[in-house]
């Protein structure tokens, strides 16, 4: 049974995301709204329909993993490397909370922050485009889960990083290039062989593709297989990070 430490941790977590709204919730809103009035409306008319879509409806999926993703990992990066800067991460070692209360306290605020970002952008698409999800459940379902693996992943990185550089550095040499290639702004069925095998290769590419499903009823690929890579890294990642707080990798001096 999960300890009430536990619960103050991860109130610790939202709270600090909440308060500080204008840095972590506006910015995907703001950032979403151009990519939907830049690519969405003034690209839109020129491309066309995509699947039977229209563009600005299938650029959204894409936009809603951006506002996940990011938010996400950085969420609970930011608050174990912001933990050891100012050292009071040694505090939190010594309460009688096991490494998996620990980690699931940094994961469960992370997910929540990324939760909400989707959320979000999915509104503003509504507003902006009267875009609509076909499936609420299985929206939610993507967004958990994605939201989910990549705060796992901020914790692996918060653990190891060593400077707030170390955590810009997978922002943005990593997830915002395989975002960007993972068919935010087109269908893979629109790239040569050679380049769609390539971008199947691509994990961010499964979840888009799933998220666009349960969004649009479309999908290049299976969503059975997209949701299932989606559960399998946020287990990897979760199972991960608990055992480097169990061990107090790079954290017990």
């Amino acid at each position: 049974m999960l300890s009430s430490g536990f619960w103050v941790m991860v109130r610790r977590e939202v709270k600090r995301f909440l308060f500080l709204y204008r840095q972590t919730l506006l910015p995907s809103i703001i950032s979403s709204a151009l990519y939907m009035i830049v690519f969405g409306e003034s690209l839109g008319s020129r491309i066309g329909d995509i699947k039977g879509e229209a563009y600005i409806h299938f650029i959204i999926p894409g936009l809603v993993m951006m506002s996940v993703i990011n938010p996400a990992y950085q969420n609970s990066s930011s608050s174990i490397m912001q933990a050891k800067f100012l050292r009071f991460i040694e505090d939190i070692l010594i309460t009688p909370l096991s490494g998996l209360e620990v980690s699931l306290s940094y994961i469960i605020g992370g997910a929540l922050r990324g939760i909400l970002n989707g959320i979000l952008v999915i509104v503003l698409g509504w507003v902006l485009t009267g875009f609509t999800p076909e499936s609420y459940i299985l929206t939610l379902i993507y967004l958990i889960t994605v939201a989910w693996a990549f705060a796992g992943a901020g914790v692996i990185v918060g653990i190891f990083a060593k400077t707030w550089d170390s955590i810009m550095v997978f922002t943005n040499f990593i997830f915002t290039p395989l975002i960007f290639l993972g068919g935010v702004f087109y269908s893979i069925d629109m790239l040569p062989e050679f380049w769609r095998n390539l971008s199947m290769v691509n994990p961010l590419y499964w979840m888009i593709n799933g998220l666009r499903f349960a969004t649009l009823g479309i999908a290049d690929t299976s969503h059975q297989l997209s949701l299932g890579i989606s559960f399998l890294f946020a287990v990897i990642f979760s199972t991960i990070a608990s055992v480097l707080f169990s061990k107090g990798y790079r954290i017990k001096s």
